[in-house]
């Protein structure tokens, strides 16, 4: 049987991307659960991350990028998700506001839960860089490049993020309102 150069560029393609999906797919999860908070939408957002990944794989020069190429296609996959949605409203006197307490869910329990909920409230413009350098170790650099601010943008945000954090942690609620 005889084997052309082909087959052997799509096993390295393969070989390529499974790589990818074994070092990085824990990485992608835990950025795409911040950004959606829900646990089944984070595992949908990394499959259709990979698979967009694979679709142009070749388009990847550098695999020392690649973990900043898929948290950039993740970030842009989570965005779609809102592009497609229409706001489905309802008539507030015909709602049912069920009890706050209800609500209990053992992620929103411990630290961990009011860290997270802390996290939700900051505005996206802190948020973003913060998760990013926190969950997706990247640099101030990388993350300036992704999200096509300076880097002294970025110090800044992080900074202000870190700061309406413990704010917010310590209920201060003028410095939680930082600017």
């Amino acid at each position: 049987m005889a084997t052309d150069g082909s087959e052997s560029g799509v096993s390295s393609k393969q070989r390529q991307f499974d790589a990818l999906v074994r070092s990085l797919s824990g990485d992608l999860y835990r950025y795409g659960y911040w950004l959606c908070g829900e646990e089944a939408l984070a595992h949908d957002l990394v499959q259709e991350t990979f698979l967009r990944a694979w679709r142009s794989l070749d388009s990847l020069r550098d695999t020392a990028s690649a973990k900043a190429w898929l948290i950039t296609i993740l970030r842009r996959e989570h965005a779609r998700l809102y592009e497609r949605k229409r706001p489905q409203f309802d008539d507030v006197d015909e709602m049912d506001v069920a009890d706050e307490r209800e609500a209990y869910t053992p992620e929103a329990a411990g630290e961990e839960g009011v860290i997270r909920a802390a996290m939700q409230r900051l505005d996206a413009k802190y948020r973003e860089p913060l998760l990013m350098q926190v969950l997706g170790g990247f640099s101030c650099e990388e993350i300036a490049q992704e999200l096509n601010i300076t880097p002294a943008a970025v110090m800044t945000q992080v900074f202000r993020a870190r700061q309406k954090l413990k704010g917010m942690l310590a209920g201060d609620v003028k410095e939680a309102q930082l600017s």
